[in-house]
């Protein structure tokens, strides 16, 4: 693939997408509705306007909500492998429109381009997972107590799910569980980030061209638009029985709340507070590669950021120079430039966020190693760009407890055994990602193990940041407990049964109990 000047082509990327009357005003997906109140998007990579989509109401929602039901009885009956090849024909769309779909997700989130063409990737590479599941979704056989009768289980589709993303991965979490609940049988309702709306559109304009080519209706995949108060029509409703929330564990805490209130199923990822443990075995070159992409990549706006590196006291001043060194070839500006390492933050309110948490962690004692700041000049107007910094702390800092969605990195020093080192990582709320960087069998294989890492992730040797969708991806403690993408993550989707059938003429009861009349 070329390489793309560091220009937005608006209206050439857009048309490709669908969204060639965007400005006018969208409709909220397949439904063509004409609400008053839009949301407006503004890249924060250059402050522009890009777009404007309308809010979903109340009426509209209950509008999509009964397409989706209707379609969802449809959609059920469709064999699953047959359900896996439409799927496969979206990921063949995707494949068609990847350069467009991964420009747009660069330049309304603010990643580098490389990484938007990535998440493209990542919804790609589901696709040909769930193809394959199609043909396993799997249940167990097993013999019964009582004779001349069978035992299995089976699976079948909850209903319609709703599906709520964050910004910093706008349209990948989304594929990761609309591709395997599609697969299952189930329908679903998405609600994307209000900072990233037009990426949100932009996918469901390419489903429906699957869906249309198929004679399928529409409602298996709708959208919906809007803040949190959007977000709650899907929270508070009996008729969706799962919902998959990303993002912060505050916000997560609410929607945990709201669809356990209603005996509904929730499935969570939360925030992390990722940290990669340095042992004096470690190569300190794999080890500065890994900690600085987690800590930089994505303006360090990734759950599976690296928030915290913490190093044996041995070869801290060592890999503090490592580190400290390759930050200063780091390069900031216009993601679409393939040049630069570092974008903007999403938006101002993250610029203060990021300021905040330096001011907070120098005031607890912390020693700035690698300034920050926010960058000023033509080249950065949005005002969302800024350096990022790092900072020798403490891990009892109130500050270095909590996740700050910025490229902070702090250094922690530890002593004595890779035990010590695990207590400090382990020493937070959040459980998503950790890493060791060590080549020591010993260090790694304890690492691994019921006394090492509380994560649902846990690496040797890699970064904290980035996973592949082979495996289930997600972490313990306040990010959440859910699991999503690989592995056998597709049983969430659906609700199992257990079933009995006795080919005899008797009726005998299990336990040996008597109930004769």
């Amino acid at each position: 693939m070329k390489a793309l000047t560091p220009h937005f082509e608006k209206d050439k990327t857009l048309k490709r997408l669908g969204l060639k009357d965007i400005n006018e005003g969208t409709s909220t997906g397949l439904h063509n509705f004409s609400g008053k109140d839009v949301l407006e998007s503004y890249s924060p990579v250059d402050g522009k306007l890009i777009g404007k989509v309308t809010i979903t109401d109340k009426a509209d929602y209950e509008k999509i909500m009964a397409a989706a039901a209707r379609a969802f009885k449809i959609w059920r009956t469709v064999p699953a492998p047959r359900r896996g090849d439409i799927i496969r024909q979206f990921g063949d769309k995707l494949r068609e429109k990847k350069e467009a779909l991964g420009t747009l997700v660069s330049y309304e989130m603010g990643k580098s381009l490389q990484e938007g063409l990535g998440e493209v990737q990542e919804m790609i590479d589901i696709c040909d997972f769930a193809v394959g599941l199609s043909r396993q979704l799997h249940g167990l056989t097993m013999h019964s107590e009582r004779p001349g009768h069978r035992m299995y289980e089976q699976y079948h589709p909850l209903g319609v799910v709703g599906i709520i993303s964050a910004f910093n991965f706008p349209i990948a979490v989304w594929a990761w569980n609309t591709t395997l609940a599609w697969v299952c049988g189930d329908v679903c309702i998405w609600k994307p980030s209000e900072k990233t709306p037009l990426c949100g559109v932009a996918c469901q304009n390419i489903i429906s061209e699957v869906f249309t080519e198929n004679n399928l209706p529409e409602g298996i995949s709708s959208l919906i638009n809007g803040d949190y108060k959007v977000g709650e029509f899907m929270t508070k409703d009996n008729r969706i029985p799962l919902i998959s929330a990303t993002g912060s564990t505050r916000m997560g805490k609410i929607v945990a709340q709201e669809v356990a209130a209603r005996l509904g199923k929730s499935l969570l990822e939360l925030g992390g507070n990722n940290a990669i443990i340095v042992t004096p075995d470690a190569d300190i070159k794999m080890t500065v590669i890994g900690a600085v992409f987690g800590a930089v990549g994505t303006a360090g706006q990734r759950c599976t950021s690296t928030r915290r590196l913490i190093i044996h006291e041995d070869i801290y001043e060592k890999v503090k120079t490592a580190i400290t060194d390759a930050y200063k070839q780091l390069r900031i500006g216009n993601p679409l430039d393939e040049t630069n390492h570092v974008g903007p933050l999403i938006d101002k309110d993250a610029v203060e966020m990021y300021q905040n948490a330096l001011k907070q962690v120098v005031e607890e004692g912390g020693n700035l190693v690698v300034e920050g700041g926010v960058l000023s000049g033509a080249d950065f107007k949005s005002g969302c760009y800024v350096k990022p910094a790092i900072v020798e702390a403490n891990p009892d800092f109130k500050i270095v407890q909590q996740e700050t969605f910025a490229p902070i990195l702090y250094l922690l020093e530890y002593s004595g055994s890779v035990e010590n080192a695990i207590d400090i990582q382990n020493n937070v709320a959040q459980g998503l990602s950790s890493a060791i960087m060590t080549n020591n069998l010993r260090e790694a294989e304890l690492f691994l193990s019921v006394q090492g890492s509380d994560c649902g992730i846990a690496n040797v040797n890699i970064g904290t940041s980035g996973a592949e969708i082979g495996g289930a991806f997600g972490g313990e403690k306040e990010t959440g407990g859910g699991r999503e993408s690989g592995s056998d993550a597709w049983k969430v989707y659906m609700r199992r049964q257990t079933n009995t059938i006795n080919y005899t003429t008797e009726v005998p009861l299990a336990q040996g109990i008597k109930f004769d009349l």
